[in-house]
């Protein structure tokens, strides 16, 4: 998609610098710096700064991350314990985990002096079976949207939670895919954006590289969803998830299970949108899914920028007061209206995965 009218990825390979390049989303929207990544450790402090974010994308990060520790060390033992430490850096987004098992898998019983290419090969191919799925979970979404325009020959208002767009992906985005399809059929769309606390990613990033596409969009406070269902100025919502177990339970953002509860009470449909990725065929019980708890200076504390064009950050909570800096809630498979994936749209149910899906 576009940043300043030129087309990027949020992540790439530079082959004549032999480094990882990536988008460092936490100087956005501010300001637009490109990274550069030249060790394992970069790609996992990458992960854990949410330099980069969003399931899809860390998983690809995670498997260049590998790329560089070969580059590095291509002994076992570092490779080892290379992918234990991409693996631990955020615990909740399933994609990260099977990003590293498909990589070792695919590294299997290569001889040491073919591993850099291989793995390399591997990950290019990773990040671009995402964009794949990514534009086709867009194309399947749309007739979402277009049924919706159809009946209504209005303006769609969709509502979005956090940043399931290209800059959590590789490309097109999982939630806002099916947003950027319709947009470019010429269907009339605008997206309330929920700012998305702690980290505002629905502010810092899905208003803004809507902006990029002239989708109109209007930024709300995390408490406005509600009410403006009950307005009837909701036609739909869709989200994306950091995992999604088997029975349709999705664990996404925090924040989320809250509009899901909304949408539920005002007869809203609420999607879900994911790449096969980010299903965990394994947990069935959403209890056992890893919360993930960060600082709690992510509350405590916000950064905007200054009269001087520098980034600052400020503290707005008193300095006695206790945080808890919950990352992810879980919204239950009943109060989802769909899934849709790559493979097309299903129920948020075991069976409605194990369809599309043949596992």
């Amino acid at each position: 998609m576009k940043i300043n009218g030129a087309e990027y990825k949020t992540i790439w390979f530079d082959e004549e610098k032999q480094v990882v390049k990536i988008i460092d989303q936490t100087k956005l929207p501010h300001k637009f710096i490109i990274k550069e990544l030249s060790s394992v450790k970069d790609a996992i402090n990458a992960i854990k700064t949410m330099e980069v974010r969003g399931a899809p994308l860390i998983g690809g990060t995670a498997a260049f991350g590998l790329v560089l520790a070969i580059k590095e060390n291509n002994s076992l033992d570092f490779i080892k314990k290379s992918s234990e430490e991409l693996v631990a850096s955020r615990p909740t987004a399933i994609n990260l985990q099977w990003a590293v098992h498909r990589m070792n898998n695919k590294l299997s019983f290569v001889e040491p002096g073919d591993l850099f290419n291989r793995a390399l090969n591997e990950a290019k191919e990773i990040c671009k079976e995402d964009e794949g799925f990514c534009e086709s979970i867009g194309k399947n979404g749309l007739n979402i949207i277009e049924d919706i325009y159809n009946k209504k020959k209005d303006t769609v208002n969709i509502l979005t939670h956090c940043n399931a767009g290209w800059l959590a992906t590789i490309d097109w985005g999982t939630a806002t895919s099916p947003i950027y399809h319709a947009h470019k059929k010429g269907i009339p769309i605008h997206v309330w954006v929920d700012e998305t606390r702690p980290r505002n990613q629905g502010a810092n990033l899905t208003s803004y590289e809507l902006n990029e596409e002239e989708i109109p969009n209007t930024i709300i406070a995390d408490n406005t969803g509600g009410i403006l269902m009950q307005r009837g100025e909701v036609d739909m919502c869709i989200v994306g998830t950091d995992r999604t177990l088997s029975n349709g339970d999705v664990c996404n953002k925090i924040g989320t299970y809250l509009k899901a509860l909304a949408a539920y009470d005002n007869n809203i449909p609420f999607y879900v949108a994911l790449p096969s990725s980010t299903i965990d065929w394994n947990i069935k019980d959403s209890k056992k899914i890893p919360i993930e708890k960060r600082n709690s200076e992510e509350l405590s504390h916000i950064e905007g920028i200054d009269e001087n064009n520098q980034i600052k950050k400020v503290l707005i909570y008193p300095n006695k007061s206790k945080t808890m800096n919950l990352a992810f809630d879980v919204t239950p498979a009943k109060y989802i209206t769909n899934l849709i994936t790559e493979k097309g749209i299903c129920g948020a149910s075991y069976s409605g995965l194990k369809e599309l899906f043949k596992k």
